[in-house]
């Protein structure tokens, strides 16, 4: 019942703004996709909501001291990895991207994509601890490279981590519903939930997480970014990765017990939990024009405008309405596709990426290929193809109002 009610009020909010269909709910809606909420925001990009209590705030900061820090080898880094600390890559400003690149590879066999795991692939860790000495003896640990097997190779940026909270919070049912509602209203364009493993329940969840919606929860968000970009081991993620799949070099690892034991994986999940979503801009009479041009060309078929939170301890997550400018869905995006598939995620398809905050963003797309708004849409492809080939027909004044509310985001 309550996804119903969820997917009603967003269709209200979407079209024209509306009252809440359940006089129940005690979090008051705001009127339209783009009013001010009760998410108590922040001023400015990188600050916790305003609204947390004391406790919260204490985690908040904790949290924000965990992924500050530098993380050094005999505290568990590496032996391969590609940088010491969560804020190297999510610092412009604090918990957004600074646009690093990492890089994936694979090959295609029989059709069907192979990450290449006994090379080290999917993902490359570019760095290595160097030199080592212990009983096993001397050893050199160096950065990951392409392998010449690899037929597929992918850049990626690091995403944003502002808001993350909220879109955790998000029921799977409502992603699953989204899906529906999508299918029965502009099937061309129709997004598919990533179906994923949630590690700590063994669970089948709806993935939201990563270029490929392929994680479930911040927890194991957090506890993936901990091995696989710092080569810290944690309770879910125990197993080192054998450098460029050389696995008998873990003789040689200086800190082979559990680099982690949870704690600052449980930190940094409460920092990326209690961060705001980015401040919205200033909205003016041309911003809605442009909102209303987003629609009509199909922009709001993948990037939904408003999404609603489920239940949560921490109130300023539980059952907000909030305006990320995302499905969290997969999407065939064609030749904007990277190539690697990642859990249900083809090659092809891509998660819809979230607009809030963009116009902070000096790279755009999974790979930073774009640097300005209009650039990334003229790249669209695949289920994307029919809002960019919308917006190549738009009128020069029409498509500057459309610029400006993605400018307003």
């Amino acid at each position: 019942m309550r996804a119903h009610v969820a997917l009603a009020s967003l269709l209200c909010f979407w079209l024209a703004g509306c009252e809440s269909p359940n006089p129940g709910v005690t979090s008051p809606a705001p009127p339209g996709p783009d009013a001010a909420s009760s998410l108590g925001p922040s001023t400015k990009s990188g600050d916790p909501f305003a609204n947390l209590t004391a406790a919260e705030l204490a985690l908040f900061n904790t949290g924000k001291v965990e992924f500050e820090a530098v993380e050094a080898i005999d505290e568990g880094l590496g032996p391969v990895f590609n940088e010491a600390s969560c804020a190297t890559c999510h610092n412009g400003p604090v918990g957004g991207t600074t646009g690093r690149k990492e890089t994936r590879f694979g090959s295609i066999v029989n059709g069907g994509f192979d990450p290449l795991t006994e090379l080290g692939g999917s993902l490359i860790q570019d760095r290595g601890i160097g030199l080592v000495t212990t009983a096993a003896g001397s050893f050199t640990f160096i950065g990951e490279v392409v392998p010449t097997r690899a037929a597929v190779t992918a850049r990626r940026i690091t995403t944003p981590l502002f808001g993350l909270g909220l879109v955790d919070a998000i029921p799977d049912e409502e992603l699953r519903q989204l899906a529906r509602l999508e299918a029965a209203t502009s099937p061309a364009t129709a997004g598919t939930p990533s179906m994923t493993t949630e590690i700590r329940t063994g669970r089948t969840r709806v993935g939201r997480f990563g270029w490929k919606a392929q994680v479930p929860t911040l927890f194991q968000f957090s506890g993936d970014a901990y091995l696989n970009e710092m080569g810290i081991t944690n309770p879910e993620f125990p197993n080192e990765n054998c450098p460029q799949g050389d696995c008998p070099a873990l003789d040689h690892n200086p800190l082979k017990t559990l680099n982690d034991d949870g704690a600052g994986v449980v930190q940094f999940t409460d920092f990326m939990t209690l961060l705001a979503p980015p401040p919205r801009g200033n909205l003016s009479l041309q911003v809605l024009k442009g909102r209303a041009i987003f629609a009509l060309i199909g922009c709001a078929n993948c990037h939904t405008p408003a999404l609603v939170t489920g239940r949560s301890p921490v109130a300023a997550l539980s059952n907000k309405v909030f305006q990320p400018y995302s499905d969290f869905l997969l999407h065939d995006m064609g030749s904007l596709g990277d190539g690697i598939a990642q859990g249900s995620a083809a090659g092809r398809q891509m998660r819809t990426a979230p607009l809030w905050g963009v116009r902070t963003r000096s790279l755009l797309l999974h790979d930073g290929r774009a640097t300005t708004l209009d650039a990334a849409i003229l790249a669209h492809d695949g289920q994307g193809k029919g809002a960019r080939d919308h917006f190549l027909r738009l009128s020069p004044g029409a498509r500057f109002t459309l610029l400006q509310f993605l400018n307003s985001l």
